[in-house]
């Protein structure tokens, strides 16, 4: 043990003994520096093709890098907040590309024709709690809707009353792929399907909407693929469990909307998720003139045409329909025009259209209802 009296000569000594003038000492150091450096260097490269190798192990590493560089695309566009935008995870950034904003969205009220008493149900049950929750946390009587489901004939307007609830609402719309959420490799389709909460959570308030929602909410069999099984499973714990919390509209404001034509192939679970349905039935007569009118309120029509009639000779034509009727109808002016070979181009460019006249409505109306027919025709062949 050295004194602390002799502890000055020892580190005098010492320093004698080290002299960094010594080649032998300058020689042991620089040995030593380029060891260290060696060494740290290999750490380095270690960790680097650690790195490298789990990346290239990751068989989603480039689908989630694409969708990661998507997401900053929309969130930038969306104007999200960037303490929103570093707090969302990986699976979180990749289904954001199915996010739209409300105010890209260009369907509104006066563009659904037909469908007014079921616009102001809407409205009142789906539309207020979301633009006014802290009105609907007074009682419990006064909870918001968990699902909305929108079933009917294909071409009736389900998918544009989707897009007029999110349009109205201003809330941020979930446009919910099938595809978004299953992954061939074991966990991620889990982990997706939790995402899409947590994400609808950050932004709320927000709509999900699942379009033809038989296709992924099918009636749950013993032969379902295991996976597909967990997926619905897991979808409706998240969506209406034993963590969902309802005693606060304020803090959770999410709303499930379906759409689908086969509402008897839905799982009774989801069935019950939804309680709030609306039935969008084939038009009616007074429906179908407002359609029409609709559709043709920019169009210059002579002043024979008679839409009541039209109306009148549609019966059991879905809205899709009327609008593929007045399609071929303005599309008639077209076709005598490119079937005149005295006319050039340029003079074609030029020449103004003639008015749709009742015949030509009558020619489109018969052209539709011949496709019609082909395809009853073909559907009791080969599907029946």
């Amino acid at each position: 043990m050295v004194l602390p009296s002799k502890f000055p000569r020892v580190l005098t000594e010492a320093s004698r003994t080290f002299d960094l003038k010594d080649p032998q000492i300058r020689s042991l150091l620089l040995s030593l520096g380029t060891r260290a450096l060696a060494l740290v260097g290999s750490m380095v490269f270690s960790y680097l093709l650690i790195r490298y190798a789990i990346k290239q192990l990751d068989p989603t590493y480039e689908e989630k890098k694409r969708q990661k560089e998507l997401a900053e695309i929309i969130s930038k566009k969306m104007n999200l907040p960037q303490a929103i935008v570093n707090n969302f995870n990986e699976y979180e950034m990749c289904l954001l590309t199915d996010l739209i904003n409300p105010t890209d969205i260009n369907v509104t009220w006066q563009d659904i024709g037909g469908l007014d008493e079921i616009i102001d149900n809407v409205r009142q049950t789906v539309i207020y709690p979301l633009q006014h929750p802290e009105l609907f946390n007074q009682s419990k009587l006064l909870t918001t809707p968990k699902g909305v489901l929108l079933y009917g004939p294909p071409g009736c307007g389900k998918t544009m009353l989707a897009k007029a609830i999110a349009k109205e609402a201003g809330a941020n719309f979930i446009n919910l792929q099938v595809t978004s959420l299953l992954d061939k490799w074991y966990g991620e389709s889990q982990k997706r399907t939790a995402a899409i909460f947590s994400l609808a959570k950050k932004l709320q308030p927000t709509i999900i909407f699942i379009d033809e929602i038989d296709s992924f909410m099918r009636t749950r069999q013993n032969d379902d693929h295991e996976c597909t099984r967990m997926v619905k499973t897991q979808f409706m714990t998240l969506w209406d469990g034993l963590e969902t919390d309802d005693s606060n509209p304020l803090s959770n404001r999410i709303l499930i909307i379906g759409a689908t034509n086969r509402v008897q192939d839905l799982d009774a679970a989801i069935l019950r998720r939804m309680p709030t349905r609306y039935h969008i039935s084939l038009p009616n007569l007074n429906q179908r003139t407002k359609i029409f009118q609709l559709i043709l309120s920019n169009e210059l029509l002579h002043t024979d045409v008679d839409l009541e009639q039209l109306a009148q000779q549609t019966s059991n034509y879905t809205g899709s329909d009327i609008n593929e009727i007045c399609r071929q109808a303005a599309m008639q002016r077209i076709v005598e025009l490119c079937n005149q070979p005295s006319i050039t181009d340029e003079e074609n460019s030029i020449l103004q259209l003639r008015p749709i006249t009742q015949a030509d409505f009558l020619e489109a109306l018969r052209k539709v209802r011949d496709n019609h027919q082909h395809h009853q025709s073909f559907n009791k062949l080969f599907l029946n």
